[in-house]
């Protein structure tokens, strides 16, 4: 694009430069400041506060001051603000797709995917909004009336990751506002512009002041835990890894804070011997390469029936070969870089070892000169079961391939992990599609397709990928308690 980038909404230069706490724009307590970098050249672009535990105490007090009014305003008014945030993403979908690159370095045509299923949150959690339903019947015994009510959980602090700015925000700020919830929202410091930028975004939309609260730091651990600490706080919402799930568990039971963890995943892509090949290839492109693979859903181990398996790979190497890297902001990007240098070292460590342990590489696998932590999308075949990469999330542009035989075998090798997030299935065969899904020990699947997240679904895993879900019908109640009221009348 060759307009001038200092004059779109959200540039760097024109962002509120505070922690916002309150509904005000403040610096941190400390006066420290964190920067934030473009992937694409490493060169910084901003700078942002870095909270501590005055700032976290602050936050916690602006929200607990927010929440009775909040939790009493009318379910309708509640929808109109949200709808409002729906509206103004929507009309401002370009300017923020833009810094979403720019601070993430997704390609622009993934971050104006994000933007609107981000927006997405808030018009289908306006929706939710007015459609909180309870529950009135006669108890077995016939002595007394059942009522149970729903009311919110309270003060909810949210902590999301950097590699969707925008969607894993909205995800939860969407059905916590809509329950009536306050929240305080922590977002990665890698990418934190997208997050200052939608604060100021909910207030112009009208949400009041201290309902939303949001502050980076480099102390998370600290001040999550004060956070916690505070009796006033009754829920944390986490996406991140399932390392530091496990610790804001830990963190959580010694106040008995109420959990939502969406973790690691380790998605396997099962490609029988009826597949249609142009849609098998076509969904795994997607589910491997959204976000340069750096998702929680990406295709992390790709199972190829041995009938099909040459043509397959020959086909996804030719794709995988004709993508354009590049800058996230420059329009033909396909692929972007890496968050960090520290993940492409990952990706390096991974690839590496598999072809150490015997994968062969088909293109790709090194990444090349000069400044950005690109990593070339790469394509491993015959990846054995001991390599690392397939039970450590890759998290970057390589797709692991090896071959299966039997149903069986694969279900067995799918399900061999400690993950459970999502999962791909490709078959002409529906019965067969029906039955591997529900042998699967994964929260989603998709079946012929490589997208599997929509707002409107529940989106979560079983065993070590989490706990609850997010979207869909399912996801307001993660902010609500019920109430149940006995009486006689």
């Amino acid at each position: 694009m060759a307009d001038d980038h200092t004059k779109r909404r959200y540039h760097p230069s024109t962002l509120p430069s505070g922690i916002h706490v309150g509904g005000k724009w403040q610096p941190a307590a400390s006066g420290k400041t964190v920067a934030v970098n473009d992937p694409s050249t490493e060169m910084e672009i901003a700078r942002v506060p870095d909270a501590g535990l005055e700032d976290a105490a602050a936050a916690v007090e602006a929200a607990a001051k927010a929440a009775p009014a909040w939790a009493a305003t009318a379910p309708r008014k509640r929808a109109e603000i949200l709808r409002r945030c729906f509206e103004l993403m929507t009309e401002r979908a370009e300017d923020l797709a833009w810094l979403i690159s720019l601070e993430n370095g997704k390609a622009l045509r993934d971050a104006r995917g994000e933007v609107a299923y981000a927006a997405e949150f808030f018009r289908w959690n306006a929706e939710e909004a007015v459609r909180i339903q309870g529950d009135f019947f006669t108890a077995p015994s016939g002595a007394n009336r059942i009522i149970v009510d729903y009311q919110p959980i309270g003060i909810c602090v949210l902590i999301t990751p950097w590699n969707f700015p925008a969607a894993m925000a909205t995800r939860k700020i969407g059905p916590a506002l809509a329950a009536g919830c306050t929240v305080i929202l922590k977002p990665a410091t890698e990418t934190p512009l997208t997050a200052y930028a939608l604060a100021a975004l909910y207030e112009e939309a009208g949400v009041p002041p201290g309902v939303v609260n949001v502050l980076t730091t480099t102390t998370p651990g600290p001040v999550t835990a004060a956070m916690l600490a505070d009796p006033r706080v009754r829920k944390i919402s986490f996406t991140g890894s399932t390392g530091v799930g496990r610790t804001l568990l830990a963190e959580a039971a010694k106040n008995v804070i109420n959990s939502s963890m969406e973790l690691g995943g380790n998605a396997p892509v099962i490609v029988f011997d009826d597949a249609d090949i142009d849609v098998a290839i076509e969904g795994t492109m997607i589910a491997k390469m959204r976000n340069a693979g750096q998702a929680c859903t990406a295709a992390n181990r790709i199972y190829v029936h041995s009938a099909v398996y040459d043509a397959f790979t020959e086909r996804l190497t030719s794709r995988m070969q004709a993508l354009k890297v590049g800058p996230g902001t420059s329009q033909d990007t396909e692929c972007g870089p890496m968050i960090t240098a520290n993940a492409v070292a990952k990706i390096e460590r991974l690839v590496a070892d598999a072809l150490q342990s015997g994968a062969k590489l088909l293109c790709g696998g090194k990444k090349p000169e000069g400044k950005g932590y690109f990593f070339p999308p790469t394509v491993l075949s015959d990846v054995p079961v001991k390599a690392k990469m397939s039970c450590e999330e890759i998290f970057g542009p390589v797709a692991a391939l090896s071959r299966f035989e039997t149903e069986d075998e694969v279900i067995a090798r799918a399900n061999d992990t400690e993950y459970g997030l999502s999962a791909y299935i490709f078959t002409k065969d529906a019965t067969r599609g029906f039955r591997v899904a529900r042998q699967l020990e994964s929260g989603m699947i998709a079946l012929n397709r490589g997208l599997v997240s929509d707002p409107a679904a529940p989106f979560g895993g079983v065993k070590q990928s989490g706990l609850g879900r997010e979207g869909g019908t399912h996801g307001i109640y993660e902010f609500l308690e019920a109430q149940y009221i006995a009486t006689s009348i």
